[in-house]
């Protein structure tokens, strides 16, 4: 019978960490005597991060006795005591390699059930002192798991725990740890775990992502890294924006591009070092030439020359079609929504349904700042017309009668509000793409969700560097990514290509994550061991050296940033 042997308790506390401050809970201790464990957690504990951590799918963390000693030969460590793992039970049996999702136990007055695995995560390396933790704890099959708290009451050291009931499909917590985070996952064992109630919500979401992961639908190859195209032609659009066509040199067929990708291009500018900007396409996929739109920014040096100095028959470098913002195939209504020059990638989509003569019900939803500026108007409407199902909203956001033409019923004033959402008809099933400001996004997304359209459906494009994750940082400044502190570098040239600054890469650093850190670059990241590939970021060019392999290599054309560093002149999307 396996036992009790720790009750270990902490409260979240501030926590100095590399130059930054990390708010945590994984620092635990033993208590003695009895503690009332509640459905969120123990008496006098606390969680740092309930996004991670926490909450009744993981009100209680778990680790074993025997993980300990294994841990104590392979670190050659004789300091580790209990609650070093950020435990809140220490516990003499139950392995992982036994326990399963799903079973339910006895301790004390109160009553578990197994929930997921531990969260990859690095503050359990930065508990110990050992920033590879994350990593092992996954590749030696030893995570520990969490329980939820069935029926509340008290629990002590020295408890018996008893097995009540087991979990369906006997999937053990060693099981379903390697199947999200180890390559050569079964999809036999996939479906299997989405059978187990038990599951935690966020687990559940994941597998059903990988086990409804199908091949994208075939594009023509690009090329690697940067090639010369060739200016066909430049348009103006609106007093702001012109269209920029760009063709091959030679005049053979441009790959395929997938409606709703962009382009990268790498320019230099008065002499000056290369600098990289990304533009989604707003042609469509069968279109002769690419075709990228660019707003002219007043400080914008990129957008400056693109609008005013760049002519036709000038060869530009250009990185071939990616990104994951694309039109899915499907049969169900679609929402297209933008505002400004985020018509861009929405517009392709456009463009394949207009081309299909797609018979699906779709929405276009415009937000402009008066006629004068709104930019594939006259485009757009005829791209609508050849739809059997098509609905139409546009909305001026300048003030006075004159941002509304009075022969045009589609257009309105101000902008959308939920209640013209709601009067707009769109179904709950419908899948929506927006492009746009971030504000705009934002509401628009709430709105769709409010109105019931549930997140997976809900898709959106960035212009700018995305949203940072970095879990439990409290002290991170919103700041322009700048140039790194310190002596320049001296290695292969690194771009953050929507950050819009080139860096040397420097010893100094230990991934390219840390310079990405080091320059305030917005990085998104978790285990920082190449684990929970929370930092996978797309590759336009060049190539890396991996530091620490990760236990699954990302798919191809991005890279882990938390354990690479440059092999050669790399291009990132960041």
């Amino acid at each position: 019978m396996a036992t009790l042997l720790s009750v270990n308790v902490g409260m979240p506390k501030d926590v100095a960490w590399q130059g930054r401050t990390v708010h945590t809970g994984v620092w635990k201790a033993p208590v003695r005597g009895p503690r009332l464990v509640r459905r969120l957690n123990i008496e006098g504990d606390g969680q740092g991060d309930l996004a991670g951590h926490g909450g009744e799918m993981r009100a209680v963390l778990v680790y074993q006795l025997q993980s300990y000693q294994y841990w104590q030969k392979q670190l050659g460590r004789d300091d580790l005591t209990f609650g070093n793992f950020g435990e809140n039970f220490t516990v003499d049996g139950l392995p992982d390699d036994d326990v399963c999702i799903g079973d339910r136990y006895r301790i004390g007055d109160a009553e578990f059930e197994v929930t997921q695995p531990r969260v990859t995560c690095y503050r359990v390396g930065m508990r110990l002192g050992e920033p590879t933790m994350p990593s092992l704890l996954v590749a030696h099959h030893r995570p520990g798991f969490y329980l939820r708290v069935l029926t509340e009451g008290h629990v002590q050291a020295g408890d018996d725990i008893t097995l009540i009931s087991r979990g369906p499909e006997q999937l053990s917590v060693a099981d379903i740890d390697a199947l999200l985070y180890l390559p050569d996952r079964d999809a036999g064992q996939l479906r299997k775990a989405l059978n187990v109630p038990a599951l935690s919500p966020g687990w559940q979401q994941s597998f059903r992502e990988l086990s409804g992961a199908s091949s994208p639908p075939q594009q023509d190859p690009g090329w690697p890294g940067f090639k010369l195209m060739r200016v066909a032609r430049i348009a103006p659009e609106t007093p702001t924006v012109s269209s920029i066509y760009l063709d091959t040199t030679d005049g053979t067929p441009l790959p395929r591009a997938r409606a709703g990708q962009y382009l990268s291009i790498r320019l230099g500018i008065d002499g000056a070092a290369p600098v990289v900007r990304s533009y989604s396409l707003s042609s469509g996929p069968g279109a002769e030439a690419y075709r990228i739109s660019v707003k002219h920014e007043p400080r914008g040096q990129v957008s400056t020359y693109l609008n005013a100095g760049l002519h036709a028959d000038d060869l530009v470098e250009i990185a071939s079609p990616r990104g994951t913002f694309v039109l899915d195939e499907g049969s169900g209504p679609v929402v297209l929504a933008s505002a400004g020059i985020g018509a861009t990638p929405v517009l392709a989509m456009l463009h394949q349904l207009a081309a299909a003569g797609d018979s699906r019900p779709v929405w276009w939803i415009h937000v402009a700042h008066d006629r004068a500026h709104h930019a594939f108007a006259d485009e757009t409407r005829g791209l609508l017309a050849q739809l059997p199902a098509a609905h139409e909203y546009v909305y001026y956001t300048a003030p006075g009668e004159a941002a509304t033409p009075t022969d045009e019923p589609y257009v309105r004033r101000g902008r959308p509000t939920a209640e013209s959402f709601a009067a707009m008809g769109i179904p709950v099933d419908a899948d929506a793409y927006l492009c746009g400001p971030t504000a705009f996004m934002d509401t628009f997304g709430a709105c769709l969700r409010d109105h019931g359209l549930r997140p997976e459906r809900i898709h959106t494009e960035e212009f700018s560097t995305l949203a940072a994750i970095n879990p439990g940082v409290t002290s991170a400044l919103a700041v322009e990514p700048h140039q790194p502190s310190g002596p320049k570098g001296t290695g292969p040239l690194v771009a953050f290509a929507r950050s819009g600054i080139s860096v040397p890469w420097s010893e100094a650093q230990a991934s390219l994550l840390e310079l990405a850190e080091a320059c305030d670059v917005s990085t998104r990241w978790s285990c920082r061991t190449g684990v929970c590939h929370t930092c996978v970021t797309p590759l336009i060019s060049g190539d890396v050296t991996y530091t620490t392999p990760p236990l699954e290599l990302p798919e191809a054309g991005t890279v882990l940033i938390c354990c690479s560093e440059p092999a050669d002149e790399i291009v990132l999307d960041l």
